[in-house]
C-alpha cells in the first residue's frame, strides 16, 4: 500500500511539472497579435498597417508617412514641430524712460512739445503694459505772421500695450508693435490777430480768450529698442494717430494737441532713454536656435 501511494504521488508531481512547462512555452494567441503592426484608428478607412509604411519629409519640415499598398499620406503627429514655450517669466522686469525726442527738436527751431515719462512691466518678455506721462506747449505763429497760436504747459496721459517680437530671444533686443489711448486737458488762445484788409484804415491787432478743452486720441506704433549700456537702452518708435473726441468749441480746432502733436499731421515719432529694473532672479533661460 505504501508502495501504492508513493507512485501515486510521483505521478502526480511529474503531470503537474510538465502541465506548467507546457503552459509557459505554449504561444498565446488573442485579438491584439493580429493587429500589433496596424494602427486602429476610429474610422475603418483611417486604419494603417505600419509595416508597409515609408517616410518623407514635406517641404514644412513634417513627417509624412506612405501606405504602400493604398498610397494614402498621413503627417506623423509624433514628429510635428510643436510651438515654443514662453521661456521668460510672467513678471519679467520693469522700465521708466524719458522721451527726449521733443527737446531735442525745439532745439532745431520745433515750436510745440515739451518733455514725456514713461512706465512699463514687461510680462513674459511678450507683453508689455505701458503707461505715459508729460508735458506739452505750442507757440507758434505761421509765416504770414497775422496771429500767434500760443498753448501753456499743460499734461497729457496715455496707456496701452506693446507686443515684442523677439519674446523667446536676447531680451537686450525688442522689435515691437503697440496701441496707445492718450488724453489731454489743455487751454490755448490766438494771440495778435491782424484782420487782412484796409477798408477800415490801419487794422489793430486783436485776441482771443483763452479756450478750455480736452481731446482723446488713438496711436499705433512700432518700434525697436537696443540695450547700449547695461540696464541702459534706447529706443525708437513711429506712431500713427488720430483724434477720436475733444470738446466742441466756437473757436473751431486746437492747432496743438499736447502729448499728440499738431493736427494737420497723422504721424510722429519718439526717441527715448530707458532704465531696466529685473524683477526676478538671473535664470540664464535656454533660448532657442532658429
Amino acid at each position: 500500500m505504501k508502495r501504492f501511494f508513493a507512485i501515486l504521488v510521483i505521478a502526480l508531481t511529474v503531470g503537474t511539472v510538465a502541465t506548467v512547462a507546457q503552459r509557459r512555452i505554449s504561444p498565446v494567441n488573442n485579438a491584439a497579435t493580429a493587429t500589433q503592426a496596424v494602427n486602429t484608428n476610429r474610422n475603418e478607412n483611417d486604419t494603417i498597417d505600419r509595416s508597409k509604411l515609408i517616410k518623407y519629409k514635406d517641404d514644412k519640415g513634417n513627417v509624412v508617412l506612405v501606405d504602400t499598398v493604398s498610397g494614402r499620406e498621413i503627417i506623423d503627429s509624433t514628429n510635428i514641430s510643436k510651438v515654443p514655450p514662453m521661456i521668460y517669466p510672467l513678471i519679467y522686469e520693469t522700465t521708466i524712460g524719458v522721451n527726449v525726442w521733443d527737446p531735442l527738436m525745439r532745439l532745431f527751431g520745433q515750436d510745440y512739445g515739451t518733455v514725456g515719462f514713461s512706465a512699463e512691466l514687461n510680462m513674459h518678455n511678450r507683453y508689455i503694459a505701458v503707461f505715459e506721462a508729460g508735458l506739452g506747449s505750442a507757440d507758434n505763429t505761421p509765416a504770414d505772421n497775422n496771429f500767434t497760436y500760443h498753448s501753456p504747459i499743460a499734461p497729457y496721459f496715455k496707456i496701452g500695450l506693446n507686443y515684442n517680437f523677439f519674446y523667446n530671444s536676447n531680451p537686450a533686443y525688442q522689435l515691437f508693435a503697440g496701441v496707445r489711448y492718450g488724453f489731454s486737458p489743455f487751454t490755448w488762445t490766438l494771440r495778435n490777430v491782424t484782420p487782412v484788409g484796409d477798408y477800415w484804415g490801419a487794422p489793430s491787432p486783436m485776441q482771443f480768450p483763452n479756450v478750455s478743452a480736452t481731446a482723446g486720441y488713438l496711436e499705433f506704433l512700432v518700434g525697436l529698442r537696443v540695450r547700449i549700456w547695461r540696464n541702459i537702452s534706447m529706443g525708437w518708435t513711429a506712431r500713427f494717430h488720430s483724434v477720436i473726441h475733444r470738446s466742441a468749441t466756437e473757436h473751431g480746432k486746437p492747432w496743438y494737441v499736447p502729448g499728440f502733436g499738431t493736427y494737420g499731421s497723422p504721424l510722429s515719432a519718439s526717441l527715448s532713454i530707458f532704465y531696466t529694473i529685473p524683477l526676478h532672479k538671473e535664470s540664464n533661460p535656454v533660448i532657442p536656435q532658429p
